[in-house]
């Protein structure tokens, strides 16, 4: 039986490599339990969902990590993002005319990356709680999974060298990362030494390749690894717990509101009654009356959000 929505960090004791496994059952379910996506576009978001939380957890920080898909092809955005404590939510939109026409004998969930999102972009983002820092990194959508246009990303920006392998389906998330770190400059370290690190590198990534998508999906952790790295001395800490975390509020939805004008919000008001905003991420409606809109723009207070609910 795999590991449940969790996170494992694993270390090779013998050289500079690390890596992280993650899996997702009922806080992927909770994710998309108000959605029904195609099957390609659902599984393909679940990569981007367990991708986020694999990078996110290479670093230390308190904010949020976004992975952004964005294209002019059927799907036009996906967006995955997850917090310092491995809180995640994730959403995709797509034109369903245009999927529908396209994808139409196809097959399920067998569309490459390049089909759905079309020419465009990937970018990662990681933005701590305060908006004192902000980092970002952009490259084409290339390959035909997301691993592939991940490993661009690597490749042409100045992160640790990595490699993923991801698995989505309708009922769970599974994805690992291997990540080699840099090699001490200590005046002991030998040139035999970097060579050695190198090969050791090469070598665990080719063994990574023949981790099939059910051995990730069903074996436990431990069982991956030594499957995997049995002739390696690999250590494999305590799981962290993953989670479905929706960061709306009723107070960002008052920010959004007021961004939009009293103007609008009151013509919106007069021809419903009332003042409906829906999260895209988790559909939770929050409803404003008359009283609730009176009191929105008679406080004085700025807005400092954009136009949508997060």
């Amino acid at each position: 039986m795999h590991d449940r929505d969790c996170l494992h960090r694993f270390m090779f004791e013998q050289y500079p490599i690390r890596g992280h496994l993650v899996h997702l059952d009922s806080a992927w379910r909770a994710l998309i339990e108000h959605r029904e996506y195609p099957a390609a576009i659902r599984d393909t978001l679940g990569e981007a969902v367990a991708a986020s939380l694999l990078l996110a957890a290479t670093v230390k920080f308190e904010g949020v990590l976004s992975l952004q898909l964005q294209g002019d092809g059927p799907v036009h955005l996906m967006l995955a993002q997850c917090t310092g404590g491995l809180g995640v939510r994730g959403l995709a939109r797509y034109r369903e005319g245009v999927y529908a026409s396209e994808a139409a004998g196809t097959g399920t969930g067998a569309e490459r990356i390049v089909d759905l999102i079309g020419a465009g972009n990937l970018t990662v983002t990681l933005e701590t709680d305060d908006g004192a820092q902000r980092y970002q990194g952009i490259v084409p959508v290339a390959g035909r999974r997301l691993a592939e246009s991940l490993q661009v990303y690597f490749e042409n920006s100045e992160q640790l060298p990595t490699r993923l392998w991801l698995h989505a389906d309708a009922l769970g998330v599974s994805g690992m990362l291997l990540q080699k770190l840099p090699v001490t400059d200590a005046p002991g370290a030998r040139a035999v030494e970097v060579a050695a690190v190198e090969d050791a590198w090469r070598r665990v990534q080719l063994i990574g390749e023949t981790l099939t998508p059910e051995e990730l999906r069903t074996l436990a952790d431990a069982d991956i690894l030594q499957r995997l790295f049995n002739e390696d001395d690999v250590r494999l800490f305590e799981p962290a717990p993953v989670y479905f975390r929706c960061r709306c509020s009723r107070e960002r939805v008052s920010r959004m509101l007021q961004s939009l004008g009293d103007a609008e919000t009151r013509s919106v008001l007069a021809e419903r009654g009332e003042v409906e905003v829906r999260c895209d991420f988790c559909n939770r409606a929050y409803v404003f009356d008359a009283v609730d809109v009176a009191q929105l723009f008679n406080t004085g207070v700025t807005s400092d959000s954009g136009s949508s609910v997060h």
